[in-house]
This record gives C-alpha cells, sequence and structure tokens, in this order.
C-alpha cells in the first residue's frame, strides 16, 4: 500500500479539490497520511494569489525533498499553472500539474516513481460547465466545502487568479446536488459553498440563489454557508435568502480591497465607496443579526495616506466580525505590476500593523455584542485547555466548558463573554450550554 501526503496552501476551493484527491488515492488503495515525510508521494495543492504564498510554497517543497528524496512529489494547482518553470527548476520534483488536470492527479501518476525529469501536464482551460469527479473527504471537518464554480472574469488589476484558474465558468447544478448529497450522508451538517467569483454562478437558467434553494431541500443538511462572494454580484435573492431564516447561515465575506475610490478604480473594482456601504446598510437592515466579513489590501501603487485613512474610516464605521488584511503584492503578469507609485515596504508594514489592530478590535467589539445571547452553536473540536469550540451561524467562535462529546452536534448556548485570546491563540465568545440537540428531539445537558 503505497502512502500518500496531501498538503494544501491558499483558499477553501484548493480545500475543497484536496479533499476531492483524497478520496480519489483512497479509492485507488493508498493510504493518507499527515506526515509527508513518511509518505511514497507528497501531494502539494499550490496558491500563487501573492508573492509570499508563491514563496511558501517553494520553501515547503524543498523542505519535505530534502528530509525524504526518495518521495514522489507532485505540485498542483495554481501556482504549478503560472509558474511551471519556477517549479521545474526545484530538484526533486517530479509532476507539475496545472489546473485543467489537477483533479485527475491520482489518474495521472498511477504509481509513485521518481522521474529524471519533471512531467508537466496543461492543459487548456475551457468555460464549459464542469463536474466533479467525486465528492470531498473530510474526515476531520464538521464543515465542508462544496465546490460550484470556478474562474473569473473581472480581472482586478493586482489578481493573478484569471491567469491561475482561467475565465468563469459553473458547476452543473445536479452535479453539485450529488456531491452534498454524499456529503451529508458522510455526517456533515454544514456545507460551504465557495467558488471564485461563485455570484457568477451560471447553469442553464439556474444561478446561486437555485443552488441555495436546492441545497435547502437536502434532507439532513442543518446549515448553508457562503463563502467569499463580490459585492456586485448579491442580488436581492440572495438578501431575501438570507433574511428568511432557514438554512443559510446569516453571515457574508464580502471584499472591500480599499475605502478609497482613487484606489478602487485603478484596482478595478466594480463599486466605489458609497456603493459599497449602501450594499452594506442595506443587507444590515434586512438582516440585523449578520455577521460580516471583509478583505483589504494595504500598500496597493498610489495609496496615499488619505487613501488608507479612508479605508480605515470604512472598516471602522460597519460591525466586521473578520477582516482579513493582505499587503499589496506585485504580481508579475498582473496590471498593477507595472504600476508606478509603489508604496514604500516599511510604510506598508506600518499601515498593515494599523489595519491589523482595527480588525481584531472590531472581532472583539462584534463578539461582545453578543453577551447575554443564546446561540445555537454547531461544534467542532477541543481547544488545548480542553474546552469545545463551534461556530454560530453568523460565524461567532464559541467556547464552552464540557466533559460531554459535542463534536458534529448542534446546542444552545448562552454567550457569557469574551476571551480576547493570547498568542497564537484566537478570539472567541465563552459560553455556557444550556441544551443539546440530537437527531429528533433536544435533551437537556448535564
Amino acid at each position: 500500500m503505497f502512502k500518500v501526503a496531501l498538503e494544501t496552501f491558499g483558499c477553501r476551493l484548493n480545500q475543497a479539490e484536496t479533499a476531492t484527491l483524497h478520496r480519489q488515492f483512497l479509492a485507488r488503495g493508498y493510504q493518507v497520511v499527515d506526515d509527508p515525510l513518511s509518505a511514497d508521494l507528497y501531494v502539494v495543492n499550490t496558491c500563487t494569489l501573492t508573492s509570499p504564498a508563491t514563496a511558501k510554497c517553494r520553501r515547503r517543497i524543498r523542505s519535505v525533498i530534502r528530509r525524504n528524496p526518495g518521495a514522489c512529489v507532485a505540485a498542483i494547482g495554481c501556482f504549478a499553472q503560472t509558474d511551471a518553470d519556477a517549479l521545474r527548476r526545484i530538484e526533486g520534483v517530479d509532476f507539475i500539474i496545472g489546473t485543467a488536470d489537477k483533479l485527475r492527479l491520482a489518474e495521472i501518476i498511477g504509481s509513485p516513481v521518481k522521474l529524471p525529469e519533471p512531467k508537466i501536464v496543461h492543459s487548456p482551460v475551457t468555460t464549459d460547465a464542469f463536474t466533479s469527479p467525486g465528492p470531498g473527504h473530510y474526515p476531520w471537518n464538521t464543515r465542508a466545502n462544496i465546490k460550484v464554480q470556478e474562474g473569473c472574469d473581472f480581472v482586478c488589476a493586482f489578481c493573478i487568479v484569471p491567469r491561475s484558474r482561467g475565465r468563469a465558468r459553473s458547476r452543473e447544478f445536479g452535479d453539485i446536488m450529488k456531491e452534498a448529497r454524499a456529503l451529508v450522508a458522510a455526517g456533515h451538517r454544514e456545507l460551504v459553498v465557495t467558488g471564485v467569483n461563485m455570484g457568477v454562478y451560471r447553469d442553464g437558467g439556474r444561478v446561486l440563489a437555485d443552488v441555495i434553494r436546492g441545497l435547502g431541500d437536502v434532507e439532513g443538511l442543518e446549515r448553508i454557508r457562503l463563502s467569499s462572494i463580490e459585492p456586485t454580484t448579491i442580488g436581492d435573492d440572495i438578501v431575501n435568502a438570507l433574511a428568511a431564516g432557514g438554512k443559510l447561515c446569516p453571515y457574508l465575506h464580502v471584499p472591500l480591497q480599499s475605502g478609497d475610490d482613487r484606489v478602487l478604480s485603478a484596482m478595478r473594482r466594480r463599486y466605489d465607496a458609497a456603493g459599497y456601504r449602501a450594499f452594506t446598510e442595506r443587507v444590515r437592515e434586512r438582516v440585523p443579526a449578520i455577521g460580516l466579513g471583509t478583505d483589504v489590501m494595504v500598500g496597493f501603487p498610489g495609496e496615499d495616506e488619505r487613501a488608507f485613512e479612508s479605508s480605515l474610516a470604512l472598516v471602522e464605521e460597519f460591525p466586521f466580525t473578520n477582516v482579513h488584511v493582505f499587503s499589496f503584492s506585485a504580481r508579475p503578469r498582473t496590471t498593477a505590476y507595472a504600476m508606478k507609485d509603489k508604496v514604500p515596504v516599511d510604510v506598508v508594514a506600518q499601515r498593515s500593523a494599523v489595519m491589523h489592530r482595527l480588525a481584531e478590535s472590531k472581532k472583539s467589539e462584534f463578539y461582545r455584542q453578543h453577551a447575554g445571547a443564546i446561540k445555537w452553536v454547531l461544534f467542532e473540536e477541543r481547544d488545548a485547555g480542553g474546552r469545545v469550540l463551534g461556530f454560530t451561524d453568523n460565524y461567532v467562535r464559541v467556547a464552552v466548558e464540557s466533559g460531554l462529546d459535542l463534536g458534529n452536534r448542534l446546542g444552545r448556548v448562552r454567550i457569557t463573554g469574551v476571551d480576547a485570546g493570547r498568542a497564537r491563540t484566537p478570539l472567541v465568545a465563552t459560553g455556557e450550554l444550556i441544551e443539546l440537540e440530537t437527531a429528533r428531539e433536544a435533551v437537556k445537558a448535564s
């Protein structure tokens, strides 16, 4: 029996694809192991979103090759698509598989062997509707990702994704439902709908709201959560679904990137600050308890102090619970790479630190607003201190003290406060378990 180690860098889409590969390798008789140093085959699903991401992938590949030189090494996905030559120069890499072929990896490799020269597999990426070769395998997760869309036509100035994943295309509706039923049958109670730009989903006459409705009809599925989605693609049908209070979780992660109109225009974003503000206010009016996440980029070329202050002010204005802060990374083959008026590295680092502090403050403030509230929490794991951790529907991470086995179970929790966290320990809300839901009834927790 061959052993394979699968490692994922980057986004939820990569996680979903690695989960599909996990199941394929199991079906071929492989043993999937955590430690690449004990593996016959090491697969790294790469990320190329930023220069630091690609550097991290290269370092990790070199480290594994150095410590396990006999392993067959396959680099797949986005970095393999855009920078095959850079990977080919790493001695010991055997397979470099691009976007269109990565989910055929198990078939391409067959039995893992070292090669005298890397085998590069790149096929044209079409815009045709696609299917998945099978459901993902998530042995340790309560939630499972379900990929519904791929690629992007928006071509923002800073973004390499249209080159790494191709143009926008959607997954066949029936194939989505087939995987959803399989994932629920495997025990998953929450599905996270994911794609590069999933708000543009189209399969025949169906749109993303139809996917949500279809998932809502899957028996046994408790929660549907949307991953990152562009603000200009969220119509009234999605807002209505959020407001309806069904299985769709009241949470949206909507990238902002900048609060300054001049910077947004240079980024080629499809909204201005006023439009983003109006959209956010409309959603909050319809769904008062909604959790909001966003992405903010600091240091984009031409971002002066006033532009940065505009971003700070807009983030401060809304009750964001998750703010992902990115420092601008100049990626070759993007419009922004050749832009002048670069922001000095030390200024970018300083602004990033300021935005990170604001992000933590906003998250803590949002969590504190829940003190005294009673919320359903889907429990996932225990932390190092033995507390059981899970998430509310609006994505508040909650910790409770309990000796019960709560994994993958829903419980009503009274939120009592906030644990501000320590180094390497995430912020959590603290709570008391009131009752547990079983398959057919809620029973008092002892």
